[in-house]
């Protein structure tokens, strides 16, 4: 990871250019940065000598292309959501992005709060559109306390679902203030605990800590999995896998802007972990590695 002076990016023909204030750091940066994401997905990084990552920036437009909605002004404060590919990552101090990746930012959150949201918010909120499960429904987030997680649970309440989550011991008063109803311990009986509680098992789950193969003796006959790895299972007892990725969210306005509404109600809960500046991406990367992040890193321009 290096600072590089790199030309000022131009707004083209339906985009907006972004001065940067903030951007989150994730773990799919940590991995991209291992060179992981480039295995299994070359198309993310073809060759290269330069690549800027970070999925999430929150800022002020300072350029629009033509044919940009009318809603979008120079000025306005806005967070994005990007795909981190060759020199369109995030996290750069100008960025330009489709302008139906942009929304306004939400009232009343400082910008490194508002660049914690969408990447992860989109995700679970992709996750949980695919499980469809109705209202009433019982659903296990895993993971719970992370940012993923973190927001399975608030938006599964908000569809009116019965949320059942694992955490460890000294994350439970946090995963039961974002609103879960039942937390499980997480450990060696994990689903046997599940089983307890549901002796017929979940209707759906939100991998977010990528137990694969393992959660699946928590779900009912008939009932679904979202994973947000890529990973599909076993499909005995009629249990389907559903991977989500967030590249399918990140041209979703409505949803974008749903989000947003959300986070400004106070019903999404946007947690920072630390706010340091551009220079010190290293010691973000470190904070992930070493685990137990609760919100995320976000660096500052």
């Amino acid at each position: 990871m290096k600072v590089l002076e790199l030309p000022e990016p131009q707004a083209g023909p339906g985009e907006v250019r972004i001065k940067v204030a903030a951007a989150d750091v994730n773990p799919s940066d940590v991995e991209a940065r291992r060179g992981r994401i480039a295995q299994s997905s070359p198309k993310m990084f073809p060759p290269s000598d330069v690549y800027i990552v970070g999925w999430d920036a929150a800022g002020t437009i300072d350029q629009m292309g033509d044919g940009v909605r009318p809603e979008l002004a120079v000025g306005m404060p806005v967070i994005a959501l990007l795909e981190p590919k060759l020199k369109q990552g995030a996290q750069a101090e100008y960025v330009v992005a489709p302008a139906e990746s942009v929304v306004a930012a939400p009232r009343g959150a400082d910008a490194a709060a508002a660049s914690t949201l969408l990447m992860n918010a989109m995700t679970a909120r992709l996750a949980l559109d695919a499980l469809a499960l109705p209202p009433g429904a019982t659903l296990l987030v895993t993971g719970a306390a992370g940012a993923v997680g973190g927001y399975a649970v608030q938006l599964g309440k908000s569809a009116g679902l019965t949320v059942l989550a694992d955490a460890a011991q000294s994350d439970e008063d946090l995963v039961t203030a974002l609103g879960a109803d039942t937390v499980v311990p997480r450990g060696d009986s994990f689903v046997d605990n599940v089983r307890e509680l549901r002796p017929g098992g979940v209707d759906g789950v939100i991998d977010a800590a990528l137990l694969d193969d393992a959660v699946t003796a928590a779900v009912a006959d008939g009932g679904a999995i979202a994973t947000v790895r890529g990973f599909t299972g076993a499909t005995d007892r009629g249990i389907r896998w559903y991977p989500v990725f967030v590249h399918s969210g990140l041209r979703d306005t409505k949803a974008l802007n749903e989000l947003r509404d959300l986070a400004e109600s106070g019903q999404l809960s946007l947690r920072v972990a630390a706010t340091m500046p551009a220079e010190d991406v290293a010691h973000a990367h470190r904070l992930i590695e070493a685990g137990g992040v609760r919100g995320r890193p976000v660096l500052t321009f």
